[in-house]
């Protein structure tokens, strides 16, 4: 029983030190605690996840208690670390620690958050105790300490998911795709099972299908990209001790690795000291593919396929990729100055040159497989008999590759020559001296286009599949076609992002310096004649060498500068061309005569698709009326071949008008557009502008989001954002990156086949009613209350986000602006920070409080038989178990000025966090918020707990102390001393927090 009890202590600490152990009395705690683990405190209580606990209602060992040792191992190392160093910040860390556990105790033990006050007021009072030093050694350390529990949680995930395969039932064949639910092979049983389709028809959809996730560089992830590959090869050594018997030289040697990685982290600098420019991000995105996605995607498409052949009988093609990736990063210079012409073309050369190399590299492999000299097709005869000067003269496929090598070398030539006249990073314009010398490349031409490679790649493959070497062409070979397939000769093909306004401010200075009027000064209709008549005419404009004599400003310049680099590219190195706050059909007409301008057409084969991007309340709505207009133009949908892409604002809606305005949207946006396409015979593609929070569109439980989406929007077809702490959330190891690919696949699969729930005539109604006064309650306190914005940045650390250098762009589209032109990411982030959420809650009370018993009654049907209703209903439920009163209202005691205004404004936001909480808890028909998503959540949120609250706490502290500082006229040496290291421990403690929470932004 004693050991049951500390391995239950262990889980609620995480941290163990071999100097601190549980008291008795801390044992009786942590006994009445694993009764109800998975509801440490209310804040963040939820039902019971029965998974996590045995039949006595103890925590499940056999699934925990691997963890919970890897967070032991880690922890102790640490504790070794710090304590070696600095034993008073290894106590204080201690105290605090305690002090939260205490918090977490008192808290699970009532039903009021008022009883854990005492435990909260020692964190306080020792905050304020602490000198700078001690400040910053101790964020240090409860930031390190999560950001290790995270990488042990990953590793958990991979060997959780492995010990489910290995659980399966014995006497049913199983494929090596998981039996999950949001899996292929689960999705594949669930169809079969339903009867919802044949093998024939789910083969038929799944190679038809096309989901595509696009790199973004939102800045949301707050660790260094340095840390991250130091924490991922934390999580690596985790997996191999468990190859190696405890005392075997292998696990020694293995540990003694650990150790100097986690002493390498804690010597390191965890701040970014200056801005990354858009160069680096573009860094981070290629190594995120270079590193993991070059080799996750073909180990997932064989597993993808081998689930195939076993389950619906027939193989994947060869080809066939049922997922790929773009990109933001570089392209994106919606309210990001940095973002120049010159900067994108840069990525764009980087992004061929790293292709280039990694084919090199496969290629290189794949030459020392293939040392065949007999047994070829005609087709592979012909081809090896058209390259001239080999010294392969044998061994034919050896030939071919060695060619296909000389010209890709030839590319790297050509982008390094390129890179060093523009390139300021040596990362980007590095050599190609690692490569082993090829000859001859002086004299081929190089290889730009992935069509021209894969025909290359497919007659080898196909000369080995018919001559008896099946195995061999389903090796190596069958890697590089899929990789080609997935990423082309470009890694990723690159978005372009540009506001509306940008396009219009450069049409109206043309139509004035050809004396035909103001563009911007045009109604719609003039416009869009206007724009139809050039686009049917053959003649430019104007030429387009003279833009820099016409005696337009920079900003024009710039955006005619993008069109003509874009236009200088190939076209498989762009994606799509998005217009942010698009509001007109002629938006999306002024970037086609703008490409056309420049020589990108239909015609030419060059036009980029061009994609409205539809972000707040009244553009959604307006959204399928803009459609009808551009739909009913004739030459437009010739132009576009009858297909359209629109995306959809999450982030931007929610901060519009709130999150349940914004989700009733965005619902009906989708269903009217639908319908709109479908009229006229378009086939729409919908991309989803989603942030990793809840407050941003961000769902933890993708599968059941993707099934949750309006009828008739998918069909097979899936774009969506993934950003920040996301990426590297979702594909930050090979097998993390194997299993997302599994979830996004097999999800739009199943979509494909689920029977939605139509809401019925009475719901809609009731959405009617609920979006008005959530939105109106939202946007009465965002925009009307005066007292807000003065509360906002004293109450949050909004104004000192800047300091954590995270991105490239500006926290505001407009500099001089207010909260209407913050971000939203930056908007999340603060209340994020506070554990308010503010930002994904706020309306949600005052839509869903009704006092007629009939009305709540509908709602509480709706909430049972509308899965749409539902998701959305719960995943505010989950957010609601991260909020913490008490400590939210600690910020405002600390940092707002003792006026009956603000104080009272910090009030009534909390009692609308209370009034949310009993409105969910109406509808859901629940004595505590509960939903699918609390239990994904409450095993390992929850229990970060009492390690973030000491981090909240002295993250108040420091911003009061800085703020005062801030406020003297002159500072002496000693206390310009201490608020550069305050500075640096409040950072500290914002990425701390962010560890703890799991996201930010």
């Amino acid at each position: 029983m004693k050991r049951l009890l500390l391995q239950v202590w262990l889980c609620l600490t995480y941290i163990s030190t071999t100097e601190s152990r549980p008291s008795f009395v801390e044992i009786r705690k942590a006994s009445s605690l694993a009764e109800n683990v998975a509801v440490i405190t209310k804040k963040s209580s939820g039902d019971v996840n029965i998974e996590n606990k045995n039949d006595e209602g103890m925590l499940d060992m056999d699934k925990w208690g691997p963890l919970l040792k890897d967070i032991e191992l880690l922890s102790g190392i640490l504790a070794d670390v710090v304590e070696s160093e600095n034993p008073r910040v290894h106590d204080l860390y201690t105290q605090l620690r305690d002090y939260g556990l205490e918090r977490a105790s008192a808290l699970s033990d009532c039903n009021d958050e008022t009883d854990g006050m005492e435990a909260l007021g020692k964190m306080i009072s020792l905050a304020k105790q602490l000198d700078a030093e001690e400040a910053y050694g101790v964020m240090r350390t409860f930031a390190m300490a999560l950001n290790l529990v995270n990488a042990a949680e990953v590793r958990h995930g991979v060997r959780s998911m492995k010990n489910r395969i290995g659980n399966q039932d014995p006497n049913e064949v199983f494929g090596p795709l998981p039996m999950v639910t949001d899996s292929m092979a689960g999705t594949f049983d669930a169809i079969l099972k339903q009867n919802l389709a044949s093998k024939d028809d789910i083969y038929e959809k799944l190679i038809s299908q096309k989901v595509e996730i696009v790199l973004t560089a939102h800045p949301t992830e707050v660790n260094r990209r340095t840390h991250l590959g130091k924490y991922r090869k934390v999580s690596e050594m985790l997996a191999y001790l468990e190859l190696h018997p405890k005392d075997s030289y292998e696990r020694s040697e293995a540990l003694l690795e650990l150790r100097r990685v986690i002493g390498s982290l804690w010597g390191s600098d965890e701040i970014r000291r200056t801005k990354p420019t858009v160069q680096t991000e573009a860094l981070g995105g290629i190594a995120i593919i270079e590193t993991v996605l070059w080799d996750a995607v073909p180990a997932y498409l064989r597993k993808l396929d081998a689930q195939c052949r076993l389950t619906l009988g027939k193989r994947l093609p060869i080809d066939n990729v049922p997922i790929r990736f773009a990109s933001w990063i570089g392209g994106d210079r919606d309210g990001n100055p940095n973002v120049t012409p010159m900067v994108t073309k840069e990525v764009v050369a980087v992004q061929r040159l790293r292709a280039a190399k990694l084919f090199l590299n496969d290629l290189n492999e794949l030459y020392g497989d293939l040392a065949i000299s007999s047994r070829y097709t005609p087709a592979m005869e012909k081809l090896a008999g058209q390259i001239k000067d080999s010294k392969d003269v044998r061994e034919k496929y050896r030939r071919v590759i060695g060619h296909i090598c000389q010209r890709l070398v030839k590319t790297v030539k050509i982008c390094e020559a390129e890179l060093l006249g523009m390139s300021h990073l040596p990362e980007l314009s590095s050599r190609s001296d690692n490569f082993r010398e090829v000859k001859g490349w002086e004299t081929v031409e190089p290889l730009w286009d992935a069509d021209e490679m894969m025909r290359y790649l497919r007659i080898m493959y196909d000369s080995l599949s018919d001559t008896g070497f099946q195995l061999l062409a389903d090796g190596t070979l069958l890697d590089i076609i899929r990789r080609l397939s997935t990423f082309g000769m470009t890694l990723v093909p690159l978005d372009i992002r540009e506001e509306s306004t940008k396009h219009t401010e450069a049409l109206d200075c043309i139509t004035r310096f050809l004396g035909i009027g103001s563009y911007k000064e045009w109604n719609e209709e003039t416009r869009l004649n206007f724009l139809q008549a050039e686009l049917a005419g053959k003649r430019p404009l104007f030429r387009s060498r003279d833009i820099h004599n016409m005696g337009f400003d920079n900003s024009v310049l710039n955006t005619l500068e993008t069109f003509s680099v874009i236009s200088s590219l190939k076209p498989d190195s762009l994606g799509a061309y998005v217009i942010s706050q698009a509001q007109t059909a002629s938006d999306v007409l002024a970037v086609m005569l703008l490409q056309k301008q420049f020589g990108m057409s239909p015609e030419n084969s060059n036009m980029m698709r061009v994609v409205p991007l539809f972000e707040t309340l009244t553009d959604l709505e307006n959204a399928p009326e803009k459609l009808e207009t551009l739909f009913s133009i004739p030459s437009y949908t010739g132009a576009v071949k009858s297909k359209q892409e629109v995306m959809v604002g999450y982030s931007d809606s929610a901060k519009d008008a709130g999150r349940l305005a914004a989700c009733w949207a965005q619902y009906n946006s989708q269903e009217e557009m639908a319908a709109v396409a479908k009229k006229y015979g378009i086939e729409i593609t919908f991309f989803h502008g989603k942030g990793g929070t809840v407050g941003r569109g961000g769902n933890p439980a993708l599968y059941r989001a993707i099934q949750s989406h309006p009828p008739n929007t998918i069909n097979g077809r899936f774009r969506v954002t993934e950003q920040g702490e996301m990426i590297t959330k979702n594909f930050g190891s090979v097998s993390v990156a194997e299993r997302t690919l599994d979830i996004y696949s097999s999800a739009v699969l199943r979509e494909s086949f689920t029977k939605h729930v139509e809401p019925k005539p009475e719901w809609r109604k009731q959405m009617k009613r609920i979006s008005k006064l959530s939105c109106d309650d939202y946007r009465f306190l965002v925009r009307e209350e005066p007292r807000f914005v003065p509360y906002f940045r004293q109450a949050t650390p909004e104004l000192e986000l800047g300091s954590l250098n995270i991105g490239s762009r500006p926290a505001k589209r407009n500099p001089k602006g207010g909260i209407e032109s913050l971000r939203a990411i930056p908007w999340t982030f603060a209340w994020t920070q506070t554990r308010t959420h503010l930002s994904a809650w706020l309306g949600v009370g005052a839509g869903l409080r009704v006092d007629d018993p009939v009305e709540l009654e509908l709602l509480q049907t709706m909430y049972k038989d509308w899965p749409w209703f539902r998701e959305t209903i719960d995943l505010i439920g989950m957010i609601l178990t991260k909020t913490d009163f008490s400590i939210a209202k600690n910020y405002d005691e600390q940092l707002v000025d003792k006026t009956d205004d603000l104080l009272s404004l910090g009030r009534e936001v909390r009692e609308k966090l209370v009034q949310t909480r009993q409105s969910v808890l109406a509808v859901t028909q629940s004595n505590k918020v509960a939903g699918a998503h609390v239990a994904l959540v409450s095993s390992s949120t929850t229990i970060r707990h009492p390690y973030v609250d000491p981090i909240n706490v002295f993250q108040a502290e420091l911003l009061k102390r800085l703020r005062s500082l801030e406020k003297k006229d002159k500072l002496s040496a000693e206390m310009a001393e201490d608020r550069e290291i305050l500075k640096n421990a409040l950072i500290v403690s914002i990425k701390g927090v962010a560890a703890g929470m799991r996201n930010s932004g």
